[in-house]
This record gives C-alpha cells, sequence and structure tokens, in this order.
C-alpha cells in the first residue's frame, strides 16, 4: 500500500492542474488537493487496491477528478463545510471583506489569502457573544447533554467517546445531535 501512496503524492502537480478548471483561487486549489490526499488516506485499502490494479495511475486520476469535482462545486461536500460555508460566514460577518483577507502580490497578479489571523477585532469580539451565548443555552441543558456535547466539541470523536465513556457511538450522536438542534433553534443560525 505504502507504493500506492507513493505514486498517488507524485500526482499533486497533476490533481492541482486539474482544478484550474473549476476554480482560478490558489488557496482554494491547495485546500482541495490537500482534502483529496487525505481522501485517499483515509478510503478503504481495498478499494483503493482495486482501483490500482484495474486502472493504475489513469484510474487513480479518474477518481480523484471526480473528488475534486464534487469537493469544488458541491455545497453538501465536506470540502464545503470545512473551509467555503467558514470563509463565507467571515466575509458576510465583516462590512468591508477585504479587510479580512491579506492581498500579496505577485507579479501584478493580486491573490487573496484568507486566514485566521486577519479577523478583524469586531469579529473576534462576535465570536466571544457568540461563545457566551452557547455556554449559557448549554447551561439550561441536562447536566448529561451538557457534559457530552462539551466533551465531542474539545476534540474527542464519536469512538473515542464511545471507548471513554461506555456509552453507544449511537447513543452519543443522538445527544450531540439534539444539542446541536437546540443550539441552531436558539441561535437562529446555522453551526
Amino acid at each position: 500500500m505504502t507504493d500506492i501512496y507513493t505514486e498517488i503524492s507524485k500526482l499533486t502537480d497533476k490533481f492541482r492542474t486539474m482544478c484550474f478548471g473549476i476554480t482560478t483561487d490558489e488557496n482554494k486549489i491547495h485546500n482541495a488537493v490537500q482534502e483529496l490526499m487525505l481522501y485517499f488516506l483515509q478510503m478503504n485499502p481495498d478499494t483503493l487496491k482495486s482501483i490500482w490494479e484495474k486502472d493504475g495511475k489513469t484510474g487513480i486520476i479518474r477518481y480523484g477528478a471526480v473528488v475534486l469535482r464534487r469537493a469544488l462545486t458541491s455545497p453538501r461536500s465536506n470540502f464545503y463545510y470545512k473551509y467555503e460555508k467558514y470563509y463565507k460566514h467571515i466575509d458576510s460577518f465583516n462590512s468591508n471583506a477585504s479587510q479580512s483577507i491579506t492581498n500579496i502580490d505577485y507579479g501584478g497578479d493580486a491573490i487573496y489569502y484568507k486566514n485566521l489571523s486577519n479577523i478583524s477585532e469586531q469579529q473576534e469580539e462576535y465570536q466571544w457573544t457568540k461563545l457566551e451565548e452557547i455556554d449559557l443555552i448549554l447551561d439550561k441543558q441536562t447536566w448529561y447533554d451538557k457534559k457530552i456535547f462539551e466533551l465531542y466539541y474539545s476534540g474527542e470523536t464519536l469512538d473515542s467517546l464511545a471507548n471513554k465513556t461506555k456509552i453507544s457511538r449511537n447513543s452519543l450522536f443522538t445527544t450531540i445531535d439534539k444539542v446541536r438542534t437546540i443550539l441552531k433553534k436558539e441561535l437562529n443560525e446555522d453551526i
């Protein structure tokens, strides 16, 4: 399998070039290709091996093209939720979106990079206010619901929580989803 992963990593430039057919945003392309590499690492090894044995590099490139197209065009993709939705929220909050973006000029072409260090103080204040609102809402929940939600959003996965607490994964998911729904309703927004 290591040989297959090595060969896939050599296709990074090919995947970057493919993305230019969908977008010209260098930052978005970089993130999409990194997510694709992560996708290959996390996918079922038997499936990956099957694609490799059947079509070799061509099969991997075709499979990667489908994953990249979905990532860059579908609002339901993990890429959208991880990158696009977050940055759109930041940009829509600031009255002047260009203040939340770093402008770097390379030979006459301005490239805009969004990053957390460029968030205005007003945005940081907004985030702290939202966190305080979330804490107040969580205080109204049962101790169990609050604790499970806090543990999950402190970086735990459902599987690790299930192992540590000896509570079924489905029960944990149901609790987290219930609290998330309450938060969305009370805050009147998508989290």
